[in-house]
């Protein structure tokens, strides 16, 4: 009879002492969140969209608040199991069965022995449960196990083909399986005992085909469970490599219910092929506990750990920049690896648009191979993988609240591990802190791979480190926005998985010539994409086409598609579909620019700078492609074309609560112009209006209250007169 172990009170563990924990240093809080010293390098203003209490804290995850961390032993009372065997009848602890020895009833035993048993499992003298596989006159043939069978002799058995009976074996013949056996006098009141074979433990990595048939012993980690029409099957991984056991019962319902992925497992049967995939038909299938749980979790975790180092490459060109960001890369790229192979889900979150959506797709690109390896499943890329586009250049509340709600569903219903969070070509900015703040509530894990305009940068950090696992930005090692998240993402996708490198070399210049890149860096970019046949026209189709698609495609990844779009499918398909789209697209910009131009009002500001306002509200298409930001983008282009690119020339398009800000690289290297040091001071001159946004030094767009837009336009134009040289 079980009941809770006394000394561990059910926890499979003592504590012998305390040590003070290293994140919190015995405070118990890891962070105050009070305005002051919470969010750094944040103006006031922004400082108040988080609406935190001055006297609120955060307890420290590690120690749960307590300032201390336990120092634990695995309980020697219940060998780390949480509870004990008692004598039903006496309550004394006993390691197993129902009586101790002063209470036990002298009953006989009877064997059961595992479907994989061989002769030397057998103990001659003893008594056996079986089942009769076939009935003759002279007698039935008692099967014991999958080899083993005997011949009983009787003419007058009343029991038929499929019944169970109890035999003695007496010996055991020359023929390998077949055994003597006779009746047991064994009838009722008997003790059950199943045989476990001494098989000595497998490594995963060491069985091939030539071990088909053979029956093994692992001992691994359950990463997955899925429940099939036929088996369930287990996704087990130990130190060498992972492999996936049958679990045969009846259709459709779970075989070991009591089994959930984390648990370390004993899994005991015979090496198949299944789908040209070797698996484990299952014999029996057990959950470990104390020291040798232990032993096998650390010995996962270290080789893991190992596995999950990606591998030295050389980047697609030589980079200052790139070169000081390899290590936070290359721990980006350790982490998704290490995803794949702890079992956990990835989810990427990306931009919507030409750069934000080749960056998604580079890594998408670089993973799903490792996940189909890695998996049973046909369907486990789209289980553990999910590449979804965000409309704003940041990581937003709106699509928290869906990745949370998801994630959480998953853990509960499924018992799915929470996932790996990878933001690209957004969440290095302010504005992405309070939904990242939601997420590391529930510690799940963020990579963040960006080239937007983070805030202030002192020492290496800036304020959205303290809410993310990795931070991959060219402005954390004195670089800009001219190394695109598409191009950061290609030379992470090549140390995650090196073989996809080749196919995704023509990114880097679709996302330069999307996000209009101007570097030595996007040069060399665009002109790796030359070599492989795209030029200078192709990769501005394509980047167009990928954004037309994109305003369609809304919150959907649109995989099949942007994949066509981007050349990574059908060459043939990809040239039709992008001339189709290409044609579309420029009818309707065609159509935006002849209500837009004319309305659109210039001047040359005294500094020298060409500064242009359209009110795109009263004079430009609303619900259709190109959207505000891209017809200020297109309007922004015709001045260009008319001014040329080394004049400073500012484009505003507004709405009633928004405006849209384009700007050429001139402003900012002749005038220091940075649209977020602008926002920053508009927040503090006009408090009441609410202002927010962000994005480059040249490109982004401003959010205000709409009975304020008068006060918001007008400050912002009087930051562009007061510019100077």
């Amino acid at each position: 009879m079980k009941r809770t172990c006394p000394e561990c009170k059910g926890k499979g563990y003592q504590v012998l002492s305390y040590k003070i924990c290293e994140d919190c240093h015995g405070t118990g809080v890891k962070s105050q969140l009070n305005v002051k010293d919470h969010v750094k390098g944040i103006s006031s203003q922004a400082r108040e969209r988080f609406e935190l209490d001055e006297e609120q804290e955060v307890p420290c995850s590690t120690c749960k608040g307590k300032g201390e961390i336990e120092v634990r032993e695995t309980c020697t009372e219940c060998s780390g199991e949480g509870e004990i065997n008692q004598c039903r009848k006496c309550g004394k602890p006993i390691k197993s069965g129902d009586y101790c020895p002063d209470c036990q009833e002298e009953k006989p035993v009877v064997y059961i022995l595992p479907g994989n048993a061989e002769v030397e499992d057998v103990e001659l003298g003893g008594n056996y449960k079986g089942t009769i596989s076939r009935v003759e006159n002279y007698g039935v043939f008692v099967s014991l196990a999958k080899n083993l069978y005997g011949l009983l002799r009787t003419s007058s058995s009343t029991k038929g083909k499929g019944d169970e009976i109890i035999v003695k074996v007496t010996g055991a013949k020359q023929r390998r399986g077949e055994l003597e056996i006779t009746s047991s006098k064994v009838k009722d009141n008997y003790e059950l005992v199943k045989v476990k074979r001494n098989i000595a433990r497998t490594r995963i990595g060491d069985i091939t085909t030539k071990s088909m048939g053979k029956t093994v012993r692992l001992v691994g980690e359950i990463i997955q469970i899925q429940q099939t029409s036929g088996p369930t099957i287990f996704t087990v991984s130990d130190e060498t490599g992972t492999t996936w056991a049958a679990a045969f019962d009846q259709p459709g319902i779970r075989v070991y219910p009591h089994l959930n992925m984390g648990n370390i497992v004993e899994v005991t049967g015979e090496v198949s092929l299944h789908s040209g995939k070797i698996q484990i038909e299952s014999e029996s299938i057990e959950r470990l506990h104390g020291p040798e749980s232990q032993e096998a979790r650390q010995r996962i975790d270290e080789a893991i750990d190992k596995k999950a180092e990606p591998e030295e490459i050389e980047f697609l060109i030589e980079s200052r920049v790139l070169n000081d960001l390899k290590e936070p890369m290359r721990r980006a790229a350790k982490a998704i690896r290490r995803a794949v192979l702890d079992g956990r889900s990835i989810l990427v979150r990306h931009h919507a648009d030409a750069d934000g959506i080749c960056a998604g797709v580079a890594i998408e690109k670089a993973v799903v191979p490792l996940l189909k390896d890695m998996n049973n499943s046909n369907d486990a890329e789209w289980h553990f993988f999910k590449r979804a586009p965000s409309k704003a250049p940041f990581y937003e509340l709106e699509d928290v609240v869906k990745d949370l709600s998801f994630a959480l569903e998953d853990l509960e219903r499924h018992g799915q591990k929470l996932p790996l969070l990878v933001l690209m070509d957004n969440g290095s900015t302010e504005e992405d802190i309070l939904a990242l703040m939601k997420v590391k509530i529930y510690d799940i894990e963020v990579v963040v791979v960006d080239h937007h305009y983070p805030g202030l940068v002192e020492d290496g950090k800036v304020a959205v480190d303290e809410y993310v696992d990795v931070h991959v930005n060219p402005y954390l090692v004195g670089g800009d926005s001219n190394i695109t998240a598409g191009a950061l993402a290609v030379e992470l996708a090549g140390m995650i998985n090196p073989e996809v490198k080749d196919r995704l070399l023509h990114l880097p210049g679709i996302a330069a010539v999307g996000d209009h890149a101007r570097s030595e860096e996007a040069e060399k970019y665009i002109q790796i994409a030359a070599e492989k046949g795209y030029d200078a026209d192709d990769l501005e189709k394509v980047a167009s086409s990928i954004d037309f698609e994109a305003f369609y495609l809304r919150f959907m990844n649109g995989r099949g598609i942007i994949d066509t779009i981007l050349g990574l499918g059908n060459r043939e398909k990809h040239q039709k579909l992008v001339d189709a789209l290409y044609k579309e697209l420029h009818k309707r910009v065609e159509w935006q620019l002849k209500a837009a131009m004319p309305n659109l009002k210039t001047q040359k500001l005294e500094n020298g700078i060409i500064f242009s306002v359209l009110d795109v509200e009263k004079y430009a298409h609303k619900f259709t492609f190109p959207a505000p930001g891209k017809t200020c983008g297109y309007v922004h282009d015709q001045m260009v074309q008319k001014y040329g690119e080394e004049v400073p020339i500012i484009t505003l398009a507004y709405g009633p609560d928004f405006g849209v800000i384009r700007a050429t690289d001139a402003v900012n290297e002749i005038f220091g112009f940075n649209l977020n040091t602008i926002i920053s001071k508009l927040m503090v001159e006009i408090p009441e209006a609410g202002v927010d946004g962000g994005g480059h030094e040249c490109a982004g767009s401003l959010k205000f209250v709409e009975g304020l837009s008068k006060e918001v336009l007008q400050g912002f134009a009087r930051e562009v007169v007061a510019l100077k040289k």
